[in-house]
């Protein structure tokens, strides 16, 4: 199925590694224009030598910093068309022994760059009528399970998507989500579990993903791929679970 993702420009915050990465690579291999942005310095010195990537240095967690991200796609590119809020990360253990600190560095860095990204990205869409914002958030934003630093900032990302998608879809600007369940790739905390304790895992699975598998980073991708495009023209405000049936939200 052709996209028609083609020359479209494109950035994806986090996407040096797992999600991220699966999902610059596959807007690459559909022939769009990628930016990504990430802290890590030898990540990104890896992605940049891929052909289709540039890469941007940042701390995302910083307001001056992502300014900075946007000013340099547009400055390269002269536009963007697409942006996927996907970097993310957890802290903290249960309420009461997680510092109030924590809970906003969790904010910073899982809800509140996506605000601001959206909103920078949005300014720029609305000049051109078009444009698609994604939101990587997770079934955790949703349920219980996980940390509460990051399944309330997910939370929190899923109510933004909605209504932000309310009121952009009337500058041709289209907002959703995807919601990963657990999803297996070599940097992620899944194949450290496996590592550490297969038998616990594949236990794991078998009573909590009803599709009996963990899912692919690719898997992930496809949907944000769908979502981007024109195929994806009457879905505004959606979160798209992808998760094998693990969610046991009925909505």
């Amino acid at each position: 199925m052709d996209l028609n993702l083609h020359n479209k420009v494109v950035l994806v915050t986090g996407g040096t590694k797992g999600i991220g990465r699966a999902i610059a690579e596959a807007f690459v291999n559909e022939g769009a224009r990628v930016f990504v942005c990430a802290r890590g310095e030898e990540t990104l010195a890896e992605m940049d030598r891929k052909q289709g990537i540039t890469t941007v240095q940042a701390d995302l967690t910083s307001e001056d910093e992502r300014n900075k991200v946007i000013d340099e796609v547009l400055k390269q590119a002269g536009k963007i068309d697409i942006l996927v809020n996907n970097v993310g990360g957890s802290n903290g253990s249960t309420v009461s022994e997680t510092e109030l600190s924590l809970f906003r560095e969790a904010f910073e860095l899982n809800y509140f760059s996506a605000v601001h990204f959206s909103k920078l990205a949005l300014r720029e869409m609305k000049q051109q009528q078009s444009g698609s914002i994604i939101n990587i958030s997770s079934i955790f934003g949703r349920e219980s399970g996980g940390k509460p630093t990051y399944n309330s900032a997910k939370a929190a990302m899923i109510s933004f998507t909605k209504a932000l998608a309310d009121e952009a879809i009337k500058e041709g600007v289209r907002v959703n989500g995807v919601a990963p369940g657990s999803i297996l790739h070599p940097t992620g905390n899944w194949q450290k579990r496996l590592d550490e304790n297969p038998e616990k895992i594949q236990a794991f699975i078998e009573h909590e993903i009803p599709a009996g598998r963990f899912g692919t980073v690719e898997e992930v991708a496809n949907a944000v791929l769908f979502l981007a495009s024109e195929k994806a023209s009457w879905v505004v405000g959606a979160t798209l679970n992808v998760d094998g049936g693990q969610s046991n939200a009925n909505f």
